[in-house]
């Protein structure tokens, strides 16, 4: 049965997170029934990461077991014109024909995720959806000393959601970086693994620190602290985009299973 990794992108606005659920539409259920509707089958797609309600991707990656034999290519254009079709916000950006032994989760040795901030006193009404609206001017040097306190291994139980599922609140985060270009602030936090709300919880810390009410000791002392009420206010999911999967070296791609077609074969 062949297997397709699918690299994904969407618009969480009008989505109740990426996973299946009986509460609300997902971004899951949009693009298993356009496979369905080109293809036939019900499958269940697996993905890298959850995301919750309103956060957005740049680069989701999922992967799905198919019958047929499709061209990779081909399985990403039906399945963009059933999303089109639909008005979904949601496009698969490329296809690959991968090994068995490939999966979109379990394979993953790294995720990245970006969070954006625009920084003015005037309001973002083209950037309402898109970024955290934040009025206060940010001192970007000062989080970026202040995150520096939660570089490496930690117990992040201080960062983690109440209702977070993983086994252990020990987490390794291996960067987070900052820039600013004019009134935007982008905030890149990258690590094998996240627990739930870890980003939003980190980038509401260290606004704190932006705006001068607290210091790299304060997120240093709330960390050590393992305790969920001492962390920062939770930043809102708008302005968070899961931007980048990685995967290991030997995991790739079929060989015999180019991701589209020559320009010729079109």
């Amino acid at each position: 049965m062949p297997r397709y990794r699918l690299t994904v992108e969407y618009d969480g606005t009008p989505y109740k997170g990426f996973q299946r659920q009986k509460n609300g539409y997902t971004v899951q259920e949009a693009i298993e029934r356009a496979i369905f509707k080109f293809s036939g089958e019900q499958i269940t797609l697996h993905v890298a990461g959850r995301t919750d309600t309103g956060v957005h991707a740049l680069a989701q990656m999922c992967h799905a077991d198919l019958t047929r034999d499709w061209d990779p290519f081909r399985v990403m254009e039906a399945v963009n014109a059933h999303l089109v079709m639909a008005d979904e916000c949601v496009a698969v950006v490329d296809a690959e024909k991968m090994t068995d032994e490939f999966h979109a989760r379990f394979s993953a040795v790294g995720r990245h995720y970006l969070y954006r901030i625009v920084n003015r006193h005037a309001p973002v009404p083209l950037e309402r959806h898109r970024a955290w609206w934040v009025k206060k001017p940010l001192d970007v040097d000062a989080m970026r000393e202040a995150a520096r306190v939660l570089i490496g291994t930690h117990d992040f139980t201080t960062f983690r959601a109440a209702q977070c599922q993983s086994k252990s609140p020990v987490k390794t985060l291996d960067a987070i970086l900052f820039s600013r270009v004019g009134e935007i602030i982008e905030t890149r936090v990258s690590a094998r693994s996240f627990l739930h709300n870890q980003v939003r919880s980190i980038v509401g810390t260290l606004k704190l620190v932006g705006e001068g009410r607290w210091t790299a000791n304060d997120v240093r002392t709330v960390l050590e602290a393992r305790d969920h009420q001492r962390c920062g206010a939770l930043a809102p999911p708008h302005g968070l985009y899961l931007a980048k999967v990685d995967y290991d070296c030997p995991l790739t791609p079929l060989a015999t299973a180019p991701s589209r077609p020559s320009p010729e074969a079109r």
